[in-house]
């Protein structure tokens, strides 16, 4: 077995806070979604984690969802599309392809971010609302369809 890294430690931990493991097909997921260049589907998972039983990729999603592992991006699409948690990754939003419905990342300059959330916590708190974080999607045509 490899050398577990830094990452697989702060993994590991995430689940064990839930009494949770880091198992082979837990790891085959977090796998597959830490070198995936954007969100992905369950079928694009299964397709990437090799020789994982849908049934078994669904049970370990829901549980590394409630870990704080995977974060479940739901865009109106066929499918949901998966990534790994913010804090495992980095602060980021999505560009929504309305016609095939994939999804990439997209990250703001820093100053960019800072004026949201100065604006969004000056908006929140107008209202008495306490902003804990925020997410940006942009819909439109990914270059493929827009061609």
């Amino acid at each position: 077995m490899a050398a577990m890294t830094e990452f697989d430690r702060v993994v590991t931990d995430l689940l064990g806070q839930h009494d949770l493991r880091y198992t082979v097909g837990r790891r085959a997921l977090v796998k597959v979604l830490r070198v995936a260049d954007r969100p992905v589907t369950l079928p694009e998972l299964l397709g990437l984690a090799g020789d994982l039983p849908q049934s078994s990729a669904y049970r370990n999603l829901a549980l590394l969802e409630e870990a704080g592992v995977v974060r479940r991006l739901v865009h109106g699409g066929d499918h949901a599309h998966y990534e790994l948690a913010e804090s495992l990754t980095e602060h980021h939003h999505h560009l929504i392809c309305n016609h095939c419905g994939r999804v990439t990342d997209m990250t703001l300059s820093p100053a960019l971010e800072q004026t949201l959330d100065d604006s969004f916590g000056s908006i929140a708190e107008a209202s008495g609302f306490v902003a804990s974080s925020h997410v940006i999607d942009v819909y439109g045509l990914c270059s493929q369809c827009a061609n």
